[in-house]
């Protein structure tokens, strides 16, 4: 059998991305059990070292022009795409995210064919590959921190400064966090990875209800399912699979915990059609509690769950003020403003862990799909662009691509 030849690009999107699809002892791996060939391109950025690779015996090369399959983590910028080649990497246009429509306009124009990882599903639907639990673990970790920095009751790291996950729970070990009341909306991956953090930190789960009516003297948090948040508009009882299916039918319930929370960490897939959670009106009331709003959903206001995400932060200056009363940003940490923790490449601040734990999934579920991917139903379900056209499976997007 021909090897499939892999290349392994540098990341380009500013500002930079340290994660890695594939770890150094991942690829040998591959390589040594695997009908594959692995290049990787140099880079200076990287968690992990070129050193590393070549030390695996992973071979570097600047020329990826003879791979057949090319693999980063984020965008790959518009000149920087190699024409009539595979690409693996998150491409953010399946919302149709209008600051990415030229990017898969450019993907379709050169012949590209594009596996977007947030598409890659199984038999069921579910999603085989992600780094959500990270996102969810290092966007709870900064929602505190960014609470701490606020209110002046304590100082927490950024997660980025330690060693690896295992350096901040030896060091969550050493500390009681004060009173506050954290509500949690999401128990997908991103969810999970959250309520790991609060667990880790020794914060207290509480019901809806009790957090909703009661008042505690140390930290608590709640997490939320959909029902929680969510309620069909003409009074029928809630139903996921309706839910999932038609967002516009329902209307937000979660006013109650925008009185009562201090820190909102939200973890949700959020559809376009769902309804937000409040509106900016709401957020001008003088009932609204909120101060910290960790938005690890990130989707960009004002197609967004949360109004006052208004762009991505970055892990360099990762939190933003949001004033209500004018809907504008302003710096954050003072009295009136809500301090909004946006930064969308959350798992660059535990790379090494979420970069091996992403390569795991990768050889577990998509590799041997791969090897065979004219015939595997998840590649077909994950092409968003081939052939110079839109995937048979990402028709919706038709507009979109025509810029209508």
């Amino acid at each position: 059998m021909e090897k499939l030849k892999i290349g392994i690009i540098r990341e380009g999107k500013v500002p930079p991305d340290s994660r890695v699809p594939l770890t150094p002892a991942q690829c040998r791996r591959i390589m040594d059990e695997f009908p594959v060939d692995i290049v990787v391109a140099p880079s200076p950025g990287r968690c992990y070292k070129d050193e590393e690779y070549r030390n695996a015996g992973v071979p570097m090369s600047e020329d990826l022009s003879d791979r057949d399959v090319l693999m980063g983590v984020k965008e790959v910028p518009k000149s920087q795409l190699i024409g009539e080649k595979a690409y693996f990497f998150f491409s953010h246009t399946i919302k149709e995210q209008p600051y990415n429509r030229e990017l898969l306009q450019k993907i379709i124009k050169e012949n590209i064919r594009l596996w977007d990882y947030e598409v890659l599903v199984d038999d069921s639907g579910k999603r085989v590959i992600a780094f959500g639990v990270f996102a969810g673990m290092v966007g709870a970790h900064n929602g505190i921190m960014t609470y701490g920095k606020r209110t002046g009751l304590f100082s927490l790291p950024r997660m980025k400064d330690y060693f690896n996950y295992q350096a901040a729970v030896d060091d969550y070990d050493t500390r009681t966090f004060p009173k506050m009341k954290i509500v949690l909306t999401g128990s997908g991956r991103v969810g999970s990875g959250a309520k790991k953090v609060l667990d880790d930190m020794g914060i207290r789960e509480v019901s809806p209800e009790v957090f909703l009516k009661e008042e505690f003297e140390e930290a608590v948090y709640t997490q939320l399912e959909a029902e929680e948040y969510v309620a069909r508009k003409d009074g029928s009882s809630f139903e996921r699979s309706f839910f999932y299916e038609n967002p516009k039918e329902f209307k937000s319930i979660f006013a109650p915990y925008t009185q009562v929370a201090d820190v909102m960490i939200n973890g949700i897939y959020w559809d376009n059609d769902a309804p937000a959670f409040f509106t900016a009106e709401q957020m001008k009331e003088e009932d609204f509690n909120i101060q910290v709003i960790a938005d690890v959903t990130c989707d960009i206001a004002p197609v967004s769950s949360i109004p006052s995400t208004l762009f991505a932060s970055t892990i360099a200056d990762p939190v933003f003020g949001y004033n209500p009363l004018t809907g504008k940003e302003e710096a954050p940490y003072a009295d009136h403003v809500v301090d909004m923790m946006t930064i969308d490449n959350l798992p660059n601040e535990l790379p090494r862990d979420a970069s091996e734990a992403f390569g795991n999934q990768f050889i577990e579920y998509v590799l041997e799909n791969l090897l065979d991917m004219d015939n595997s139903p998840m590649m077909n379900r994950g092409t968003v662009a081939e052939n110079g056209d839109l995937g048979q499976h990402f028709e919706y997007l038709r507009d979109y691509v025509n810029g209508e």
